[in-house]
């Protein structure tokens, strides 16, 4: 095994019984912060472990000028990876039931900000491996603890201060992953401000997507490539409401082969905490 952006159903299910494989749940529903865990309770995966998007993949004591969902501390997060079995030489696939946008993909980018290589997102997610037939088990999965230290790889996250120079200087191409309609500032359910950063551009993470399973990754080349208009992967920046769907966009670069693009962790959350920066609406 050596999967580093996506895995299939199949291969996974083929896999199960490696013992240096640790599957990991990463499912959250929105307005129900109790729901992903729930429903891993119910059932998942083999052996796969839980983690949550509030509690283990955030640390909400930061400031709002770190977004919804703040970045945890680097040492938080080895603790949970140590909870979750996994160790610096695991091969980690982590699935959700949104595609990999809520929050499995949050979780593959911290892992890669831990420079940790094998780590892959299952393609399709739960509702590809239960559509398929494969196996699910109801019954705590209770891993050996592993063994992670690691810090994070600070040059892989924009701050808000990347954004405005990239912005001003024109050397940055943005990319926000939330939908049409927030973007534009026509809706916005969660945050209290309308609108997007002036400069970026409107990429919605679905468009990542065909029936449910990342599109071809040539296909995926050439619009992200179109989107950066001549700029270089590693020149762009993603971002979206909280730092979350934003590492989908980047797992679709990475997929096409597009490598280097940076996440701005405290996304239009962050960037709105502060009442005297310039907000956008319209396309």
């Amino acid at each position: 095994m050596h999967w580093t952006t996506l895995v299939s159903a199949e291969a996974l299910n083929a896999a199960l019984d490696d013992p240096n494989l640790r599957v990991v749940d990463a499912r959250f529903q929105l307005g129900d912060a109790a729901g992903g865990r729930r429903a891993w309770q119910q059932s998942h995966l083999p052996n796969a472990g839980y983690v949550h998007l509030d509690d283990e993949l955030s640390d909400h004591g930061k400031p709002a000028s770190e977004g919804r969902h703040p970045l945890p501390e680097a040492e938080a997060f080895c603790q949970t990876l140590e909870r979750l079995g996994i160790s610096a030489d695991s091969q980690v696939v982590v699935y959700d039931a949104a595609e990999g946008a809520m929050a499995a993909a949050r979780l593959w980018w911290l892992l890669k900000l831990c420079r940790h290589e094998r780590v892959a997102v299952l393609d399709g997610g739960l509702a590809r491996w239960l559509a398929l037939g494969l196996p699910v088990q109801t019954d705590d999965c209770l891993p050996s603890p592993g063994h992670y230290q690691a810090t994070f790889d600070s040059s892989l996250i924009a701050s808000v201060e990347d954004v405005i120079d990239g912005l001003r200087q024109a050397s940055a191409c943005l990319l926000d992953a939330r939908a049409p309609e927030r973007f534009r500032g026509e809706i916005e359910p969660i945050d209290p401000v309308v609108g997007h950063i002036p400069g970026a551009r409107n990429r919605p993470y679905l468009q990542n997507l065909a029936s449910g399973v990342f599109r071809d990754a040539e296909e995926l080349r050439r619009e992200f490539t179109d989107l950066l208009a001549g700029r270089r992967p590693d020149e762009t920046i993603l971002s979206c409401g909280s730092g979350v769907t934003a590492c989908h966009n980047l797992l679709a670069m990475e997929h096409a082969g597009l490598h280097g693009a940076h996440v701005y962790a405290g996304s239009w959350s962050g960037w709105i905490s502060d009442g005297t920066r310039p907000v956008a609406t319209g396309d």
